[in-house]
């Protein structure tokens, strides 16, 4: 849409990176209409943040890309530590769990970013979306009503913009929003993609190789005949070149250079954490890297990104589509600033050697208890929990119940009477049992996080008004 010689939207995503194109699926099939611009002439070419936890595998089915994700992906491998040229034994770095009712993924799957990008832009071009590269931002300026953004390709209005662009966010910049935080390591490293010739090294494992000069690893990549190869600098600096990654390899393994057959992408950076003082400027919003800097030892910084995306979307769809009150907006930073600070935190101390990968970086107990959208509890069960899966008590799987863009009030063993309506974004549920719940009435959102809790209907109408939802008991 274009007026005066300005083209309009009411959001404005800038950067095509995952809490971007996460963002842009969300807002798609919830109708809203949603440009997304990428500086760069395509998507991110590397494999950098590989690890997709399962809390976000749960947001990614919610999306309606889980079944590229487990054909594209896989189970991280176990580690094998190596010294002198010989294997020195296994060494797993991850919390294993098996499948259970409440939790359906137990393990990180691995999956370069390349991939989770290109599968989220092939669903948002199946809602209708796309993604506008090659053009950046210049200069943005906010009024009472909207957003004005200075385009390389000209001017655009919009409702409310988000920042998706990155470390060094040039709209975080823009707002001038501190960002505060500390390195991580001081020794750089090095990250590549590269392809190894097959009989020179297995894709069974995870390859470890330590040393005075620094650790490196070498991951094979499921989907792929890639490896993610990592190398800290203890002495010196990192030469990105396919020559000087050849001879790294062949000094810190036992492999030699012509066993890299192919460097097909390679970047070097220095571990930091950092945090953005605001996630939100007047109608401008941060997600993803420009609004938190993980080290990757912790797997957190694109899973946080896309979790983001998935808290965010939502509340753009109840205040742009179903009227809910635009200080619901005001929820985003109160709910994500203090998970981002916790995974800065956690990567920190992984990266540091002073925790392991345990049941924290899987994600699956981050919630918003203390938040400004939790209300009562039930059963097992309080507000701001992340809603469990489970038998439905139809043959389906309450994940299948929950699934899409809707609200679903959901309830556990109790006859208490449902909403006789609820509006277009608002399903309910009876099952006569659910072990993870216990007994109650549970009002599921949108992002898989439970909203209002109680034993009864007892100020559920009030508290669903807040989110733009007009229930009619009965």
């Amino acid at each position: 849409m274009e007026l005066n010689g300005v083209k309009e939207t009411e959001v404005l995503i800038v950067g095509a990176g995952p809490s971007g194109l996460a963002l842009a699926c969300d807002l798609a099939r919830r109708g809203v209409r949603a440009l997304v611009v990428e500086q760069a002439a395509a998507l991110f070419p590397g494999s950098r943040g590989k690890g997709i936890q399962p809390r976000t595998r749960e947001v990614l089915d919610d999306l309606g890309v889980g079944a590229a994700v487990r054909t594209y992906g896989g189970a991280a491998p176990v580690g094998m530590t190596w010294r002198d040229g010989e294997r020195q034994g296994p060494y797993d770095m991850f919390r294993r769990a098996a499948p259970t009712d409440a939790e359906p993924y137990g393990e990180p799957w691995m999956m370069p970013q390349w991939r989770t990008q290109e599968i989220l832009l092939a669903r948002l071009r199946e809602l209708g979306g796309d993604v506008t590269f090659s053009t950046a931002l210049t200069g943005l300026a906010q009024d009472p009503d909207g957003v004005t953004a200075e385009l390389s390709t000209g001017p655009v209005r919009a409702s409310y913009l988000v920042a998706a662009d990155g470390g060094r966010s040039t709209v975080r910049r823009t707002l001038g929003i501190p960002m505060n935080g500390e390195s991580v390591d001081p020794a750089p490293m090095l990250v590549a993609d590269v392809r190894v010739e097959q009989t020179a090294l297995d894709r069974l494992n995870w390859h470890i190789f330590t040393g005075d000069a620094g650790y490196t690893t070498l991951c094979p990549l499921p989907g792929t005949a890639d490896f993610q190869l990592v190398a800290q600098f203890k002495d010196g600096e990192p030469d990105t070149s396919p020559q000087a990654v050849r001879e790294l390899v062949a000094a810190r393994t036992h492999l030699d250079p012509q066993d890299v057959t192919e460097v097909r992408w390679s970047s070097d950076f220095r571990p930091r954490a950092a945090l953005a003082e605001r996630f939100r400027a007047g109608r401008v919003f941060l997600t993803g890297d420009a609004a938190h800097v993980h080290s990757p030892a912790g797997g957190q910084g694109l899973n946080t990104s896309i979790q983001d995306a998935y808290n965010l979307g939502w509340k753009l769809g109840q205040v742009l589509r179903q009227g809910a009150p635009p200080a619901l907006l005001d929820s985003y930073e109160e709910e994500r600033r203090p998970v981002a600070a916790d995974m800065l935190g956690l990567s920190t101390r992984i990266h540091r050697g002073e925790q392991e990968r345990g049941a924290a970086t899987q994600q699956l107990g981050l919630g918003y208890r203390e938040g400004p959208l939790s209300r009562g509890r039930a059963g097992l069960l309080e507000a701001g929990d992340r809603a469990p899966d489970g038998p439905a008590g139809d043959g389906r799987r309450l994940f299948d119940v929950f699934r899409g863009p809707h609200f679903t009030l959901l309830a556990v063993g109790t006859d208490t009477g449902l909403p006789a309506y609820g509006g277009a974004l608002l399903r309910s549920h009876r099952a006569a049992a659910c072990e993870a719940y216990g007994k109650g009435l549970f009002l599921v959102r949108p992002d898989g996080y439970i909203g209002w809790a109680g034993d009864d209907t007892s100020g559920l109408a009030e508290y669903a008004a807040t989110l733009g939802l007009d229930l009619k008991l009965g």
